[in-house]
C-alpha cells in the first residue's frame, strides 16, 4: 500500500500507541493515518459517533467524509462493509494487534486481507 488514509477504530487517547477497538462502529474514537510512499506521513484523531439514528452507516458516512480510503476492524457485518465498499473504502481484517501503530505496520506488510462478503459476521 503506497498511499491511503487508514482509519482505525482506537481506544482512548488514540493515536499509534492506543489500543484498537474491537468495536468498529461503538468505539470513543477513529485513529486517521495518512499513509504517503508506503511510509507513515501523519496520524490525527477524529471522535466515534452514536449510531441510535442512521444505525451502522453513521460511521461509514463519518470516514467517508474525512476522506478514508481504507479501513482495518477485526470484525464487521454485511451492512456496514457493502456501505464501506459502495463508500469505495476497502475494509481489512487484522485481529491480534496490540496496538494501532502494530496493526497499521501489518497491514502495510501485508498480514491483513480484505474483508469479503462472505468473511462478514452478524456483528460490529
Amino acid at each position: 500500500m503506497r498511499s491511503a488514509l487508514i482509519a482505525i477504530p482506537s481506544d482512548l487517547p488514540g493515536g499509534l500507541d492506543a489500543p484498537v477497538s474491537a468495536h468498529f462502529g461503538q468505539c470513543a474514537l477513529y485513529t486517521l493515518v495518512q499513509v504517503k510512499n508506503g511510509e507513515i506521513a501523519s496520524v490525527t484523531t477524529v471522535n466515534g459517533v452514536e449510531h441510535s439514528e442512521g444505525g451502522c452507516m453513521v460511521p461509514v458516512r463519518l470516514l467517508a467524509e474525512q476522506g478514508v480510503t481504507a479501513m482495518i476492524a477485526s470484525g464487521m457485518g454485511m451492512r456496514p462493509l457493502m456501505g464501506f465498499q459502495s463508500a469505495n473504502i476497502t475494509v481489512y481484517r487484522l485481529t491480534g494487534a496490540d496496538s494501532v501503530g502494530a496493526a497499521v505496520q501489518a497491514l502495510l506488510g501485508g498480514s491483513a486481507e480484505a474483508f469479503s462478503p462472505a468473511s462478514a459476521c452478524g456483528g460490529h
